[in-house]
């Protein structure tokens, strides 16, 4: 009796240096990600551009991190979930010294387009990982204590990037970059339990005796299976087509609120993404959320508070601004969380491959959703900015219904089988 619960004390407290450990990670992540959106007036004095081309930085990034996602998924599930994190996380706090001599914007784009590559692995294994190291009872819990990670690491990112903008030049800045990283990839190879690796390679133990071609058909197949489920395509339309208006609103309300009449510092304009806390305590929610209202309710609930968030920005007030981002942030971060939930719930096999395909459509979104937004901008500045989010919003709403379609569908046509 005693070895039993012995063990599961052990199990416990493993599962907990998981969540923490994949939760800290997230944080090194998005800080590192979403720096440069809090640096983007000191990037664009340091390297000479404009403002709205020093927004592409966050662009490029997303796109070599969102195909760098499928590549991850298939490793992951060939060597394991621990090693891809532990060895990519190392790097990026070492390439993060490329950026303290990058000679100019061009290089910048050139190191940011390598770190999107690193910066994926986390993304890519984390909800995999939870999947098969959790219980089904912790793995809602687990989902939006991660999210809400990853809101929390965007926060700081911003924030800790606008002081920098604001007080520090660029080498300075860098520096104090790659510290704070160095110091949470220690954190994290301290915390994640390296016995998750045995557990995780276990489960591919088979792998070894495929060949090259049998490995690649797998693989082809591991990603069609989960591009050829409606439900699936729809959720990863739903997770793009979000953070394609959301993520970019923030770059261009800190061009807005720089501009007259409003005249903020650079600090001050990073202060806008404060706004993220809404989404950040919606996260922690959504998993209770989901338990009680169901899934198409949140989604409807998001997609109202994100339309009503962006039409409140017109109001082109300070309050009606913060008032506007705060409802779109906790729409957005609802949205996000159900669809990881779905995804992680889903996939019942190839589940590294079923996520990343989600993140790949997601960081796509963001990275085009900077030219998109750039289109509008260019022509009427942030009233712009807001008609093109206004179109994308009809897509996700068209999204939604369609999964609602396809649920409801599917349980009629199971209930008249019965």
């Amino acid at each position: 009796m005693q070895a039993v619960l012995d063990t599961m004390i052990d199990n416990k407290q493993r599962d907990s240096r998981l969540m923490w450990a994949l939760c800290v990670a997230s944080v090194v992540v998005y800080i590192n990600l979403y720096l440069m959106q809090g640096m983007l007036p000191l990037i664009a004095e340091h390297f000479v551009v404009s403002g709205s081309k020093a927004t592409l930085i966050l662009s490029v990034t997303s796109f070599s991190l969102a195909f760098s996602l499928l590549l991850y998924a298939v490793l992951s599930d060939r060597i394991g979930r621990h090693t891809p994190i532990i060895v990519s996380l190392w790097l990026l706090a070492l390439s993060n010294l490329l950026l303290i001599w990058a000679p100019d914007f061009n290089g910048l784009v050139l190191v940011r387009l390598l770190q999107g590559g690193l910066l994926a692995a986390v993304p890519a294994i984390a909800m995999a990982y939870f999947k098969e190291q959790l219980s089904a009872s912790t793995i809602l819990k687990a989902a939006g204590i991660y999210i809400m990670a990853n809101s929390i690491g965007g926060i700081i990112g911003r924030l800790l990037g606008g002081v920098m903008s604001q007080y520090l030049s660029w080498q300075e800045s860098m520096w104090l970059l790659f510290l704070v990283t160095l110091a949470g990839v220690a954190l994290v190879n301290y915390l994640l339990p390296s016995v998750a690796n045995a557990q995780a390679m276990s489960q591919n133990k088979t792998a070894p005796s495929l060949s090259k071609r049998a490995r690649l058909i797998q693989d082809y197949y591991g990603f069609s299976h989960h591009l050829t489920d409606a439900q699936m395509r729809l959720v990863y339309a739903i997770g793009g087509l979000t953070f394609m208006m959301m993520v970019n609103q923030f770059s261009f309300i800190q061009l807005h609120l720089m501009a007259s009449p409003y005249e903020w510092s650079r600090f001050q304009a990073t202060l806008i993404f404060l706004c993220y806390s809404s989404g950040t305590i919606a996260s922690y929610f959504t998993a209770k959320w989901l338990a009680k209202f169901g899934q198409h309710k949140l989604y409807q609930w998001s997609w109202c508070l994100m339309l009503t968030g962006s039409l409140l920005t017109l109001f082109d007030t300070s309050f009606s601004i913060c008032l506007g981002f705060l409802m779109t942030a906790c729409g957005f971060f609802l949205t996000h969380s159900c669809c990881n939930s779905f995804v992680a719930m889903r996939a019942n096999r190839d589940r590294a491959k079923a996520t990343s395909l989600y993140l790949c459509f997601y960081y796509l979104g963001a990275a085009m959703g900077g030219p998109y937004l750039m289109m509008f901008w260019h022509e009427a500045q942030w009233r712009g900015v807001v008609m093109g989010s206004l179109t994308l919003l009809a897509l996700i709403a068209l999204a939604i219904t369609r999964l609602h379609y396809h649920q409801t569908h599917v349980k009629q046509a199971l209930v008249d089988i019965d």
